[in-house]
């Protein structure tokens, strides 16, 4: 699947998006995976709180199931103006 990072996530992996083969079930389990792989990605994925993702552009919560999908995006809180 592809995976989209935004704004200061972006910056800390240093990568706007990547193509990821993962078992995870759901998008909780993905990010551990990426977590896992280097500080980068531990550092980018710190706070959970502070972070929203979206599934297929939809957005969703981080228990949502990744069976089926081929985009997840993960960005900081958006605000309006």
């Amino acid at each position: 699947m592809d995976v989209l990072y935004f704004a200061w996530v972006r910056e800390r992996i240093g990568l706007p998006r990547e193509t990821v083969q993962t078992e995870a079930a759901t998008v909780a389990e993905l990010v551990a995976e990426l977590r896992a792989r280097e500080d980068r990605y531990a550092a980018a994925f710190e706070d959970l709180s502070a972070l929203r993702v979206a599934v297929d552009q939809e957005l969703t919560d981080f228990d949502a199931p990744l069976a089926g999908v081929r985009e997840v995006a993960f960005f900081p809180p958006m605000t309006g103006g």
